[in-house]
């Protein structure tokens, strides 16, 4: 197969998944003259049991004690009143806990818990709306991620994609439901909310197509969300849209994409369908770049319904993604993940978590792999 080692090796390293979750409550460290200073963060650890037919390992099994589909964070805000503006900050740094030699060829024994400064920015807040300078998440497929119910969760761990020996994250539905909206270095506006209606737009740092590449604009992405309540629910739909040009001597890709979804809420019962297609986006939005090639065609989906009853929270949750030309692994590639979950809440800080996942790969319309991941564990937050 095509990049083995690029899957089985790099691929867990330079993939996480995101989270703009909040924590269940902030810790105010300073509240003084219009200026306030505060943390948040989370730690998550789960048992994991995954069984692997076929892939590119062959049949086994795998026990692990790792994180789930978000790392573990500690983050700092910041704001300032300035007369009529509000100024802000935000700052947070990811780790993993995955610190075994579970990939060979790797750094070797030790402790590999290397930070990951995913959000450093400002913003500036008025009548006008926000405007935001620095490092965070992107904006294309972004609330397709955070409408997940599984965030807080595990996830679908693909042994193609090198997840099951992975020295960091599960995928939750990255891969298999939607691409993940990396961090990258933007300048991006959000209107008011006016009527349910908000709009999001912003320029990113572009990507490249390789090491050659010129870009002479930088990425655009953008999206638009109309949300309103009513008794006893709510409803919330979005669409967005990515666009980037690459040239190299002998070739240009021109990326895009477009991204939407919704969710429909009744009393415990939770409706999500979001979906996304694309062209020069690879499998799950980059690896190294975000950029491919015209020929690699993406498409995906994700449905999940949910119901909450007391401190109790089920999920039932079905993502696929459809990949031609997959870069990744050399041919047209389905990858699916369906998912049953448990959350319950011990108390607004502490949740237990338990969740059966099966992961799916075909490769040119035959099957490739089979996984099926039994995970148990807990999430903290402050």
């Amino acid at each position: 197969m095509k990049n083995k080692k690029l899957l089985c090796t790099a691929l867990p390293f330079a993939l996480s998944a995101l989270t703009a979750v909040p924590a269940a409550a902030k810790i105010q460290l300073y509240d003084q003259d219009g200026t306030t200073f505060s943390t948040d963060g989370l730690i998550n650890a789960f048992y994991t049991q995954s069984s692997v037919d076929g892939g590119p390992n062959g049949d086994r099994d795998q026990a692990r004690v790792r994180m789930g589909f978000l790392p573990n964070w500690i983050a700092f805000d910041a704001g300032k009143e300035a007369g009529e503006l509000t100024l802000g900050a935000r700052s947070s740094f990811w780790v993993t806990i995955n610190d075994n030699d579970v990939v060979r060829g790797a750094e070797g024994l030790g402790t590999r818990s290397g930070i990951d400064v995913r959000q450093f920015y400002g913003t500036v807040d008025g009548s006008f709306g926000q405007v935001l300078i620095g490092k965070d998440f992107a904006l294309f497929g972004r609330t397709n991620i955070l409408s997940d119910e599984l965030l807080l969760g595990h996830g679908q761990v693909s042994d193609t994609l090198g997840l099951i020996d992975g020295g960091n994250v599960s995928f939750g539905n990255i891969g298999a439901g939607y691409l993940y909206p990396f961090p990258v270095a933007q300048i991006s506006y959000r209107t008011p909310e006016r009527a349910g209606f908000q709009l999001a737009a912003g320029i990113m740092d572009p990507n490249k197509s390789d090491a050659g590449s010129s870009e002479d604009m930088p990425r655009f992405e953008a999206e638009l969300s109309w949300g309103r309540s009513f008794e006893g629910g709510s409803f919330k739909t979005w669409v967005g849209g990515l666009y980037q040009s690459s040239e190299t001597d002998t070739s240009e890709v021109d990326s895009s994409g477009v991204a939407g979804g919704a969710n429909l809420r009744l009393g415990g019962l939770s409706l999500t369908l979001s979906g996304f297609d694309g062209e020069g986006l690879g499998t799950v939005a980059g690896l190294t770049n975000l950029v491919t090639s015209e020929d690699n065609q993406v498409s995906g989906y994700l449905t999940q319904a949910s119901y909450t009853i007391g401190a109790n929270r089920f999920v039932l949750s079905y993502g696929e993604n459809e990949s031609s030309d997959d870069p990744l692994v050399g041919a047209d590639a389905e990858y699916d993940n369906t998912a049953l979950a448990w959350f319950h809440d011990l108390n607004d800080n502490l949740k237990l978590v338990a969740e059966l996942n099966r992961t799916e790969v075909t490769l040119d319309g035959a099957k490739f792999e089979e996984t099926d991941t039994i995970a148990v564990g807990a999430v903290l937050t402050w």
